[in-house]
């Protein structure tokens, strides 16, 4: 049974990290004593956060033993914790400067409710900040549930539209901050967009297969697909739009 794998993840570290520094970039706090980056996988956010506030406390959380155990080992100053994220947002009572999610919110359920328990972690004039991938909709995600055998029960991607976090948030923070941005990606080859997604958007439907054969059927049908729709520049190269979804709400 395929599981989450920190190093199919850091195939692509450089463009899954960009979302990352760029909402980073754009949080304003006048200090960060404390900050828990909330889904923090191999560590790869965790060590943005370190480098833009370097003598801040860091804890990372995140459901995967796998993935936390890549990121103490390589960053053991700081502080770990395997746990279901929406059981920390409901029962835990730490309050931070900054509670930080980048790419991992997107799988937790029920967003209206979820978002202001995260902001309530937050101490008086901090600031919660997050980022999701909002293309779901988007023609490599389409095509993955096209092909998906029958009876095949994935788990659902959540993401809604910029009013929905204004909505759910606004009551309850002194200002939000909310864009998109769409990346192009620039790819060697159509086979890499495949790559892409077995590290993330493709986990779902393949940890839901019975069997090697029907995964391996399931990937050869999806790279097909790809192939043909992705058609390559003049140098070879595969334009791979992105869209993502960031907010910065302040307590």
């Amino acid at each position: 049974m395929p599981t989450w794998n920190a190093h199919q993840y850091l195939k692509f570290a450089d463009e899954r990290t960009r979302p990352c520094r760029d909402l980073t970039a754009a949080v304003v706090l006048p200090q960060v004593q404390r900050i828990i980056d909330i889904g923090c996988g191999p560590g790869n956010s965790s060590r943005v956060l370190a480098e833009r506030w370097p003598n801040a406390e860091i804890t990372g959380l995140d459901s995967s033993q796998a993935m936390i155990e890549v990121a103490a080992r390589e960053q053991p100053q700081y502080r770990w914790i395997v746990r279901d994220i929406s059981e920390w947002a409901a029962n835990d009572h730490e309050h931070y400067d900054l509670v930080f999610s980048n790419a991992a919110l997107q799988w937790v359920d029920n967003h209206a409710s979820l978002y202001p328990k995260l902001l309530r972690r937050v101490t008086p004039g901090g600031a919660i900040a997050a980022q999701i991938p909002a293309n779901f909709d988007a023609l490599p995600h389409r095509l993955m549930r096209e092909i998906a055998p029958a009876g095949v029960i994935v788990k659902e991607w959540h993401a809604h539209e910029p009013s929905f976090y204004y909505d759910a948030l606004a009551p309850h923070a002194a200002r939000v901050d909310i864009w998109e941005t769409e990346y192009q990606h620039i790819m060697p080859g159509p086979e890499a967009i495949v790559e892409w997604y077995k590290g993330s958007g493709l986990r779902p439907f393949l940890e839901a297969m019975q069997s090697a054969s029907e995964r391996e059927r399931f990937l050869e049908e999806y790279s097909e697909r790809i192939r043909a729709a992705f058609p390559a520049q003049p140098d070879g190269k595969i334009l791979f739009p992105f869209r993502r979804l960031f907010l910065v709400a302040y307590a």
